[in-house]
């Protein structure tokens, strides 16, 4: 049974500095990092927006394609990722979910590559995690969140709780690192 690791958005406009930052968002990449190794696949979402997207009618300006708020954190070892999608890349999807991009059938992709488990990892908890999350476990992959590699806004309080309660609802296991034996 093949097993990936989602790294969703750990950009630095999702980090702290950045123009949506997430309360520690940082934090998360010292121990995606240390989850790397351990999968067959890895891959990683990005926002990837235009300079003028709808999008930005909910939300500050960030991950503009092409700039620095969009890239990568510069410590997260981009060298174990086996494949980058980018979302959000039209003038009217929000691509909360890593299914969203239009670059290739995400679920092909990865059927095509023997992945039965998607373990995901990344910012922010309650809504890129949460939606890909969503999109993995309907589309037939078992479906893992590490909660030590993931950080959420908190908009409104009780967000992230609501946000795990609606994953497990859904079938997905909130994991902690220390019960992944493989």
């Amino acid at each position: 049974m093949k097993r990936a690791l989602f790294v969703i958005d750990v950009q630095n406009d999702f980090c702290p500095g950045g123009a949506l930052p997430v309360p520690e968002g940082d934090k998360v990449v010292p121990e995606i990092n240390k989850l790397m190794p351990k999968f067959d696949f890895v891959l990683a979402t990005r926002d990837w927006h235009p300079e003028k997207t709808a999008h930005f009618d909910k939300w500050p300006v960030h991950c503009v394609q092409g700039t620095k708020g969009a890239e990568f954190h510069p410590d997260l070892n981009t060298e174990k990722i086996d494949k980058i999608v980018s979302k959000g890349t039209g003038t009217q999807d929000d691509g909360y979910s890593g299914f969203d991009t239009k670059e290739i059938n995400l679920v092909s992709f990865l059927r095509g590559k023997g992945i039965e488990e998607v373990y995901c990892t990344g910012l922010a908890t309650e809504y890129c995690v949460k939606s890909t999350a969503l999109d993995a476990a309907k589309n037939g992959f078992k479906t893992f969140v590490i909660k030590e590699a993931i950080r959420g806004i908190e908009v409104n309080p009780g967000d992230i709780e609501k946000a795990f309660k609606e994953m497990e609802n859904a079938g997905i296991k909130i994991v902690s690192t220390y019960e992944l034996n493989f």
